[in-house]
């Protein structure tokens, strides 16, 4: 292949180095817009009694204040999901509880900044102050209801607002407690993931208008614009249609923008006004106002025999899912289907849980979704039954794992009675690779440098998928332009993962031109075909099919074009490197077609479409271990090596997957080290800026080692699966995993610092002051 596999430069990578591509603020530039500020609650739980605005009115400058008693009454989501979405829809714009320290209970829009703050002090609120729920584990059955009224949902999610239940999921094949009952041993831990922020480069924002045509037009930086439109419409009572809404470059999501946080706020001062409107998030409102990573409490009950074969898993979880219901029930169900399936040898296996309400910054997605989360508890159970019966994890592994060509009925796209059947995966000879490069053999289970520092030694095993089956789809256009040169549309928003790079090289290899030669268009709906977002690991995987389908399609327009030309059988061209061939040595360059097409003897502009959606998510694999140093005197957990070896079918440009997996990696070591979303008694976050929230800095990140390891998913588009999310997932347990190894001290409980290893090795009689 001439461009599929090479590391290709980004397309648009010299343009971010300089400073070019144009982002949501880069557009804002009508110096008439309102700026746009929020009231936000300073109580977890309250009931807005009265609430005077008189005085904010009469400020010079403030062109409207807005409270609960002037918005809408529609109940929605702001999950990006496809419709119907599977979240409760427990929210309004504004309403008269207040359900976390940062809630919205005003809008205010003026001329400028400064008079939009000094309106918010003038606003007067008489609060009812409750209880707040902070705890999860307390929050089933609380006297205190975070809310008061039950969530309408489009099916049964298991939503139980009077129960402070936001969503349950249970899945078993097999009889669990059967199988462990028979089993010579099982083991039971619990585990306990916690909060993390996106901590993107650039915070939530949006601006609106009235456009030409009288539409309300939202430009915003967001992973999924259509489900923002659809949003909106819900929300303030608009048709999609009247409903523009524009995506330039975004500056980083990480899941944080899979959720509309901020564009109903200008565009409902839009229609009250008619003016254009801004809002831009401060740091501290994107930390303490928008979402996390869920917070979970996994408890896993392994059953095995004493040759380490596991016969039965079984995972059990609670997810805080904070104020709001957004990604409730998909995260919380994704924590099994992405870990059940991975133990396919097990004779039975079950993952069942709840995600609950308490009056805490909502949850959503980031990141890993579920798959993280549930990864940790899995891997790190995995590795402590391997310790308990004394045997190699790496080992345990191999002879447990699935298998290409192995059906199991977790995997996706499984349906009654008919289980999946994996169809790619190298995850075995990922972890024979990974053992090698980290010389697993001489150096398992730890290593002692000196009387101080000791290295461990660590593992773990992850899958995830590759959009979501049955759900996610995506369409690209692509358009033969008079010059020759192609324009490739679609929706599906690159926020530097490089998805329009991928793109360009699948459709640069199927047309047989240079990459130059197509450009790619992804900012204005208007003029884009639908795609579900930048989500679930989809971009490379769905919306990539779909470009191999219509640029598929596009070789045959060309070719039964030249056949119409040329006065031959399509059948009789051929086509190859821009120049089309027939017999009698007839000939045509793709230029010459391109300027015959457009004229007025051609009449016949070439548009070709490809719409992909699947049935199955082809889960990538990563083999991850981690050398961990630890300093015995004062508990201090140092990550001195990585390496990741990884499954993700065809590796379309190795330059991008690499950074794609490092990316990951950092997020994950970040989960497993530093990151923590911290509250007060009160509930406020308390991590609401990079000087309180950590992190990991390139000081703290070792020489990062990715090997990939190729399969062919024949999904996928030249075989490839998807890259984005995965490399989250292994970080913490192998690092849990070598912490232990150096120190006999296993910590269950995220994140890992120097306190709880100190504190575990003076409890086990080891470390200063045993």
């Amino acid at each position: 292949m001439r461009v599929i596999g090479n590391p290709v430069v980004k397309v648009d990578g010299l343009a971010v180095v300089t400073g070019k591509p144009v982002y949501t603020s880069d557009l804002d530039l009508n110096n008439q817009a309102l700026t746009v500020k929020i009231l936000r609650s300073p109580h977890g739980a309250a009931r807005i009694r009265a609430i005077d605005v008189r005085d904010a009115l009469a400020l010079p400058g403030v062109a409207c204040v807005l409270t609960h008693h002037d918005v809408p009454e529609t109940r929605f989501t702001l999950a990006g999901q496809s419709f119907p979405e599977p979240s409760p829809y427990d929210r309004r714009i504004l309403d008269g509880y207040v359900r976390y320290v940062g809630d919205a209970v005003a809008i205010v829009a003026a001329v400028d900044e400064r008079t939009a703050l000094q309106a918010l002090e003038k606003i007067r609120v008489d609060y009812e102050v409750l209880t707040p729920v902070l705890d999860p584990a307390t929050a089933i059955d609380n006297p205190h209801r975070v809310h008061q009224e039950q969530p309408a949902t489009h099916f049964d999610i298991g939503t139980d607002a009077a129960r402070n239940i936001a969503a349950s999921h249970r899945t078993e094949h097999g009889d669990v407690e059967a199988e462990l009952a028979r089993c010579e041993v099982v083991i039971e831990r619990t585990y306990a993931t916690q909060a993390q922020a996106h901590a993107m480069m650039e915070t939530h924002r949006a601006t609106t208008c009235v456009d030409v045509n009288g539409r309300l037009q939202v430009t915003t930086s967001t992973q999924i614009p259509y489900h923002v439109r659809r949003h909106l419409a819900r929300a303030l009572g608009l048709s999609p249609g009247r409903i523009k809404v524009i995506k330039p470059r975004v500056g980083g999501g990480f899941g944080g923008k899979q959720t509309a946080c901020v564009e109903i706020f200008p565009a409902l001062v839009t229609l009250k006004t008619g003016k254009p409107a801004r809002i831009v998030y401060s740091r501290e409102e994107t930390f303490g106002c928008t979402t996390t990573r869920h917070a979970m409490q996994l408890t896993v009950r392994l059953g095995a025999d004493r040759q380490g074969h596991i016969r039965a898993v079984d995972i059990h979880c609670l997810s805080d899912t904070g104020a709001y219901g957004e990604h409730a029930l998909t995260v919380l169900a994704a924590v099994g289907q992405k870990t059940l399936p991975l133990y396919g040898k097990a004779r039975a296996c079950r993952y069942h849980g709840h995600a609950v309400y308490t009056n805490k910054v909502p949850g959503g997605a980031l990141r890993g979704y579920g798959a993280t989360q549930g990864t940790f508890a899995l891997e790190s159970a995995v590795n402590e039954l391997a310790l308990h019966l004394g045997l190699d994890p790496a080992e345990v592994r191999l002879n447990n794992l699935i298998e290409q060509g192995d059906a199991h009925p977790a995997l996706s796209g499984s349906t009654a009675g008919a289980p999946a059947v994996l169809r790619s995966s190298s995850l075995h000879q990922c972890i024979a690779r990974g053992r090698e490069l980290i010389g697993w053999r001489e150096k398992y289970p730890r290593v002692q440098v000196n009387d101080r520092l000791v290295r461990g030694y660590g593992m773990a095993v992850t899958m995830q998928g590759s959009g979501i089956a049955g759900v996610d789809t995506a369409s690209v256009i692509i358009k033969l332009d008079e010059d020759g040169f192609f324009t490739l549309s679609h929706a599906a928003s690159d926020m530097g993962q490089g998805s329009d790079t991928i793109l360009c090289q699948i459709a640069a290899e199927l047309l047989e031109v240079e990459m130059d030669q197509i450009v790619v268009c992804s900012l204005d709906l208007d003029t884009l075909p639908y795609d579900t977002g930048a989500y679930a690991s989809s971009g490379a995987h769905v919306t990539g099919k779909a470009t191999q389908i219509a640029a598929e399609d596009m070789v045959r327009q060309m070719r039964g074009a030249v056949a119409a030309l040329l006065r031959v059988e399509a059948g009789e061209v051929v086509y190859g490197h821009g120049r089309f061939s027939a017999p009698g040595g007839k000939t045509m360059a793709l230029a010459e077609l391109a300027q015959t097409l457009c004229s007025f003897s051609g009449k016949d502009q070439l548009i070709a479409k490809g719409t992909y959606g699947g049935m199955t998510s082809p889960p990538p694999f990563i083999a991850g271990f981690a050398e961990v140093e630890v300093d015995l005197d004062t508990g201090e957990c140092r990550l001195s090596d990585y390496v990741a070896v990884v499954d993700c079918g065809t590796v379309l440009n190795s330059n991008l997957a690499r950074i794609q997996v490092e990316g990951g990696l950092v997020m994950g070591i970040g989960l497993g080290l530093f990151e923590q979303v911290r509250h007060s008694a009160q509930g406020r976050v308390t991590t609401d800026s990079f000087l309180d929230y950590k992190i990991p800095s390139r000081l703290d990140i070792p020489e990062i080692r990715v090997v990939f390891v190729p399969s062919y998913e024949p999904t996928g588009p030249f075989g490839a699966k998807s890259i984005g999310e995965i490399g989250c997932n292994t970080p913490a347990p192998a690092i849990a995993h070598a912490i232990a190894n150096a120190t006999g001290v296993y910590c269950r409980h995220l994140p890992i610092t120097a306190e709880k290893v100190l504190r575990g090795m003076r409890k086990n009689g080891l470390g200063s002051g045993s």
